[in-house]
């Protein structure tokens, strides 16, 4: 999964960016124009693939992992400045939206004050008005084709036209209702405001900033449902994220926070994308994969490799509780509980499988 983090110049995207990788990229208190990507990978947390690995011991343990891009700030109407962010991310799963929700004099807002809801407005316009410009290119080139006898496609310029009322509306593209071939249309378009968006308020230290943030973020939700919102310090996120891992622990249990925002945004993100995993174990190998709700078991097992999709016969099938409970694989088979499912059965979030193939 790849996921874009982006906001307005000092909103805190890259200390944020820092908080979810344990990286130490640059942060400035001024608006930065140039310069290279940051990237950071980072592994999803997942106790099931802790426990697994302890009982197998095997030779490797691969956990699903998540890309995180973050890049220069957005400037409200620099559409050319902008799209160098908009054809960086253009293709990611899902963007992190970081919103300044901190006081500090220090550093500069683009924008002269502290202003939330704004701020949320003014990234959301842009992304629209990027997909605007894409939709009118794409009108242009296809009047140009058609002066020169191309026929253009009715089917896509009936759908470039319905997606341009509503973004002539300010309205982005993920919040109108679309049929399942219009979205299948959409994906190579690559449109921004059709991306899944998570609100990241980045607050201050202070119990007042907390509080205000809180407010804030109940607010957000009634105003946006269609979207997500986390509250979080990024500063002190970042500075737990690059201690040891033994020191962690005590300086979250100390500031009264149950887990790192990373795992509470990683798991929005699969919320948002419909994201499950499912599990094979092994001496060799004990790994977790990342596929879409509802996919059925022979698409699951095309994730593991194409030669078992295609030579798919059967699944064995366990639930990891029911793993857990039984003790090992031969209880479970001898119990009953490890199934065979063929191609259309709907793997579940946590389902241990092995595919049997024949190629």
């Amino acid at each position: 999964m790849k996921i874009a983090i982006i906001g307005l110049s000092n909103s805190g995207k890259t200390t944020v960016f820092n908080a979810l990788t344990g990286l130490n990229s640059e942060t400035t208190i001024y608006p930065t124009i140039s310069g290279e990507p940051n990237i950071g990978v980072v592994k999803v947390p997942d106790p099931k693939i802790d426990i697994l690995s302890e009982i197998y011991r095997p030779k490797k343990t691969t956990y699903a992992t998540i890309e995180y891009i973050d890049y220069i700030g957005l400037t409200k109407g620099d559409v050319k400045q902008n799209r160098k962010v908009f054809d960086l991310i253009k293709d990611v799963d899902a963007i992190v939206h970081v919103v300044r929700a901190f006081y500090d004099e220090s550093v500069i807002h683009p924008m002269a004050s502290i202003n939330p809801v704004r701020d949320i407005e003014t990234v959301e316009l842009e992304l629209v008005f990027g997909d605007l410009e894409l939709i009118e290119k794409r009108l242009e080139r296809m009047e140009e084709g058609k002066k020169r006898g191309k026929k253009p496609d009715e089917t896509e310029k009936k759908l470039l036209l319905k997606c341009r009322d509503f973004l002539m509306k300010e309205t982005a593209l993920r919040n109108v209702e679309f049929t399942k071939e219009e979205m299948k249309a959409m994906r190579p378009l690559q449109f921004l405001s059709n991306i899944p968006k998570v609100i990241v308020l980045n607050t201050g230290e202070s119990d007042d900033d907390s509080e205000y943030a809180k407010t804030l973020e109940s607010s957000l939700l009634n105003r946006y449902p269609s979207m997500s919102v986390l509250t979080l310090c990024g500063k002190i996120e970042m500075e737990i994220s690059q201690l040891p891992e033994d020191e962690k622990e005590p300086f979250f249990h100390e500031l009264g926070i149950e887990e790192p925002a990373s795992n509470r945004l990683i798991r929005t993100c699969y919320q948002i994308l419909g994201l499950i995993s499912f599990v094979t174990v092994g001496e060799d190998e004990v790994r977790a994969w990342t596929i879409r709700s509802n996919t059925n078991a022979v698409t699951a097992a095309g994730k593991v490799h194409s030669d078992i999709e295609r030579g798919f016969i059967r699944a064995e099938v366990i639930s990891y509780k029911d793993f857990i409970s039984s003790g090992s694989m031969q209880t479970a088979r001898e119990k009953g509980i490890l199934r065979l499912e063929g191609k259309t059965y709907k793997v579940k979030d946590g389902d241990i499988i092995n595919f049997r193939f024949n190629v």
